[in-house]
């Protein structure tokens, strides 16, 4: 089968990823900071030399990188650790993983928040996101990149306009993390949260949450930390603060091997790469009769590489369906995102996301064209 799936978790995964797994599982099976044995201080040095690894290629602190589950547990924290009060702003892209905390906080009468409409250029973007901001708003919660359309944020223009009026940046970088750079110093971004089972190309079961100029943020659970266990108080250090319980230690070093991947491979090409093939998938699509896209100009730089499409007579279930009988894996539905799909008017009907990765080639597009063509062939309106 050949994999289009990407935008939900890359794969296959680069092959050095398996002897970090391996090493991870034979030699680094303590409890990191939990024991004084050998065994336990080698797996706590590994699992710090991650954590520094993925603070430099973030530009951030070593003590502020946070390792998490995955980038919705990363969101939960930062959502909830600011959001005590107050009004926060939010956008119509958003996945349901910065959307339900935002609701459950609200319909617990703990906070309110707006929706911003972000489908304009990046001044109708801004204009927009100021005008949903009120005197109490406490934080901008917004995607880099959305995970259905492509379209990316002007995450610097927004930090500025956050920082002029005193509001927190809070950035999901799910589909751009290890896909475009970040500098969360230079972009001035207050908490960055992604995964790692996606562009930085871990295994699953891990993500991060990067702190930056910002005060302590609650704790979304207390518990073991290694750390001051004579007290009942949840410790007042990063990282020890909001990393309770035992570590995916495994996860952690195939994310150091992921990390490493990248940075040989440079985030630049990948990008590159994934755009070319995106951009003869858009063409090749557009020139068919019943195809109904929903990007504008699929420039390099305005857009991730992602497509969204649907064949007129068929739901996007139905067309991921028969791509998957003919060897395809792809998406279709609402991929979690539904006030997208309500401002797309595809609420009903889905649409499909095609998500090429690094290891995808040019000849499987054209493989992929050549079966949609056969698709809306054999299914007339």
């Amino acid at each position: 089968m050949i994999y289009f799936d990407n935008a939900a978790t890359t794969f296959p995964k680069p092959r050095t990823i398996l002897p970090a797994l391996q090493n991870a599982v034979l030699y680094y099976g303590g409890n990191p900071g939990r024991s004084g044995h050998t065994i336990s201080m080698k797996t706590s040095e590994k699992v710090f030399e991650v954590r520094k690894k993925a603070a430099e290629f973030f530009n951030a602190e070593v003590e502020n990188t946070i390792f998490a589950t995955n980038c919705t547990h990363a969101l939960n924290m930062a959502i909830k650790g600011v959001m005590k009060s107050g009004h926060a702003v939010t956008s119509c892209l958003e996945h349901n993983s910065v959307l339900r905390p935002l609701y459950a906080l609200q319909k617990n009468g703990i906070i309110t928040y707006n929706v911003a409409d972000v489908m304009g250029n990046d001044q109708q973007i801004l204009t927009e996101i100021e005008k949903n901001m009120r005197s109490d708003t406490k934080a901008v919660i917004i995607t880099h990149g959305s995970n259905v359309i492509g379209k990316i944020m002007p995450i610097a223009k927004i930090s500025e306009l956050c920082h002029k009026r005193g509001v927190k940046l809070i950035v999901d970088a799910a589909q751009t993390a290890g896909v475009l750079p970040i500098d969360v110093k230079e972009m001035g971004i207050n908490i960055l949260c992604m995964p790692g089972h996606k562009g930085l190309y871990g295994a699953t079961g891990t993500g991060l949450m990067i702190l930056n100029d910002i005060d302590p943020i609650g704790t979304l659970m207390e518990g073991g930390t290694g750390s001051v266990s004579n007290s009942m108080e949840q410790p007042d250090f990063n990282p020890d603060r909001y990393e309770s319980g035992t570590a995916n230690t495994v996860g952690i070093l195939s994310l150091s091997a992921g990390l490493d991947y990248i940075k040989r491979k440079k985030p630049f090409e990948i990008y590159r790469h994934e755009m070319s093939i995106c951009q003869y998938v858009y063409r090749e699509l557009r020139k068919m009769n019943r195809v109904v896209l929903y990007q504008g100009d699929f420039e390099p730089g305005a857009y991730l590489p992602i497509v969204l499409f649907n064949i007129q007579g068929m739901t996007s279930m139905e067309t991921a369906q028969e791509l998957s009988d003919n060897g395809f894996a792809l998406r279709g539905g609402l991929h979690c995102a539904p006030l997208v799909h309500e401002r797309l008017d595809t609420l009903d009907i889905g649409g499909v996301r095609f998500s090429p990765g690094t290891f995808n080639t040019q000849a499987e597009a054209v493989y992929f064209i050549n079966t949609v063509k056969k698709i809306i062939k054999n299914h007339t309106v």
